[in-house]
C-alpha cells in the first residue's frame, strides 16, 4: 500500500508588508506635519509601532480556524 502524504501548502507572510506600509504612512505623516525633519523619524517609528501593534492583535489570529 503506498504512504499518502498530504500536501502542506505555503503560507506567505504579509507581515513584511504591514510593516512596510506602517512605515511609509508614518514616514508621510511625520513630513506632512511640517515641524522639523526630526519628526519624519519619529512618525516612521510610531508606524513600525502601530503595524507591529496590528500584527501582534489582528493578524495573529486570522489563519486559525
Amino acid at each position: 500500500m503506498e504512504h499518502h502524504h498530504e500536501e502542506k501548502k505555503e503560507e506567505i507572510n504579509f507581515n513584511a508588508l504591514y510593516y512596510l506600509v506602517g512605515l511609509i504612512f508614518g514616514l508621510f505623516t511625520g513630513a506632512i506635519l511640517d515641524v522639523g525633519y526630526t519628526w519624519i523619524f519619529v512618525g516612521g517609528v510610531l508606524g513600525l509601532l502601530t503595524a507591529a501593534l496590528f500584527v501582534s492583535v489582528f493578524v495573529r489570529g486570522r489563519g486559525q480556524n
